[in-house]
């Protein structure tokens, strides 16, 4: 009984999404405002349990508005690294509140985890791939363990590293939804006037990209909006994010038919 258990445990129950039905949902909603087609797919109920993933950065307020304006039920997930800004924490508090939003989720590293990895709190400083592993791809990856589908807040002008995001991707069998993929910073700009949304505490200071705090600094004028994380280092992203890849056409060999 016990083995049969353990094997319960381990099934996949992810729907195994396809590059097809990326390509379809991007045809079927190319050109399509945001606001609506965020409605569309949560009226339909086609993406199963769904949650935005938020930094509460920067730019955080932009998606966290569209989505709680259209379902403020939707879950919300924050990986709090326990490196973070305490500006950052406020400012989630903030939004959260304000937004209305009803179902706020703050996942954090396994203890026995950074015991065994980072006991004195110090691997940001030589390391910082395996921090980010320990203290967010990991306790992300268990947050997304019950999804489906997941909203990204990625945009592509926020670095080379993003500039070829679509709308809808797969990741790891997963729908991938980046509703600001193809956002400038003048629309975001726009957004945040147009409904006074407040702005991170820190932005007005320089940094316009927050991550966590031994890894962010201040971005100097013409730079790159995330240059201020990991300077010095060959590093643009945590890992919670695989890197772009543009999504076949669904007649392309190999791609199965779409089930939207």
């Amino acid at each position: 009984m016990a083995e049969a258990a353990r094997k319960i445990d381990t099934i996949d129950v992810r729907p195994n999404y396809t590059q097809a039905d990326a390509y379809a949902l991007n045809q079927r909603f190319e050109g399509v405002d945001t606001s609506t087609m965020l409605k569309t797919l949560f009226d339909e109920r086609c993406l199963g349990e769904v949650a935005v993933v938020s930094s509460f950065g920067t730019e955080s307020a932009v998606l966290l508005h569209l989505v709680a304006a259209v379902d403020s039920t939707i879950p919300v997930t924050f990986v709090d690294t326990l490196k973070m800004f305490p500006e950052t924490l406020a400012y989630r508090d903030t939004l959260v509140g304000m937004l209305g939003i009803k179902n706020s989720n703050i996942v954090v590293p396994d203890a026995a985890i950074l015991e065994e990895k980072d006991s004195n709190s110090l691997r940001w400083s030589y390391d910082p791939d395996g921090c980010c592993e320990i203290r967010k791809v990991e306790p992300l990856a268990r947050a997304k363990a019950g999804l489906n589908s997941w909203i990204s807040g990625r945009k592509a002008f926020q670095s080379v590293t993003r500039n070829n995001i679509p709308r809808f991707e797969i990741d790891d069998g997963r729908l991938k939804i980046n509703p600001l993929g193809d956002w400038i910073k003048d629309d975001l700009k726009a957004y945040f006037a147009m409904h006074d949304l407040p702005r991170h505490p820190l932005e007005a200071e320089g940094y316009l990209s927050v991550g966590c705090a031994p890894c962010t600094s201040k971005v100097l004028p013409g730079e790159d909006p995330r240059a201020g994380r990991w300077r010095g280092w060959d590093k643009s992203e945590c890992g919670i994010h695989e890197d772009v890849t543009p999504v076949p056409d669904a007649n392309d060999s190999g791609v199965n038919d779409p089930i939207f």
